[in-house]
C-alpha cells in the first residue's frame, strides 16, 4: 500500500457506510454490540476506512473515525478521475474501477461510491463482482485506488520521461 498519512493536519469528512447490530445470547438473555464501516477523506486524494464495534452506536461510530484516520492512504488522480483502469480486489470481493469524462459523475454503488466521494474522485464508472459484503468491498476499493499509479510516477520508475510513457 501507500504512505501512511498524519492525519491530524487534514480537513477530514467522514461518512457512516454501515451500522450493524450484533447480539450475544447469555444466561441472562441477550447483549447487543453494534459494529460501524466508516470511511473518511479530505476529498484531495486521501481516504481511509476504519471498523468500530462498541456497546453503544456514538461510541462505535467513534472509534471507527479514529481507525479510519490510523489507516489512511494517498491516490493517485488525474483531474476528476484516476490515470487509468484498475481492479481491486479484496477477500471475496473484486470492483472494477474505469476513469471517465469530465461531467459524467460517480457511477458507483453505496460502498464504493462512500470511499470514492470521499477521496475527491468526480468522474468515474465502477462495478463491484462477486461478494458484495461492504466491507471487503471497501477495502476492494482501497486496494485498487492504492495500486493506481500516473505517468509521472512510471517515468521515474523505468528511468523515461513522461512524453515516452505517454507515447
Amino acid at each position: 500500500m501507500a504512505n501512511k498519512i498524519d492525519a491530524t493536519t487534514l480537513d477530514l469528512q467522514e461518512r457512516v457506510v454501515s451500522l450493524n447490530r450484533v447480539s450475544k445470547t447469555v444466561k441472562g438473555g441477550r447483549i447487543m454490540k453494534f459494529s460501524a464501516l466508516i470511511v473518511v477523506g479530505d476529498g484531495n486524494g486521501r481516504v481511509g476506512a476504519g471498523l468500530g464495534k462498541a456497546a453503544e452506536v456514538p461510541e462505535a461510530i467513534r472509534k471507527g473515525i479514529e481507525d479510519a484516520k490510523k489507516n489512511m492512504i494517498t491516490i493517485s488522480l488525474k483531474d476528476t478521475t484516476i490515470p487509468h483502469e484498475i481492479v481491486g480486489k479484496y477477500g471475496a470481493s473484486m470492483v472494477i474501477m474505469k476513469p471517465a469524462a469530465p461531467g459524467t459523475g460517480v457511477i458507483a454503488g453505496g460502498a464504493v461510491r462512500a470511499v470514492l466521494e470521499m477521496a475527491g474522485i468526480k468522474d468515474i464508472r465502477t462495478k463491484a463482482l462477486r461478494s458484495r459484503n461492504q466491507r471487503n468491498v471497501v477495502n476492494a476499493t482501497l486496494a485498487g485506488l492504492a495500486a493506481c499509479t500516473d505517468a509521472a510516477t512510471v517515468a521515474a520508475k523505468r528511468g523515461k520521461t513522461v512524453e515516452e510513457i505517454l507515447g
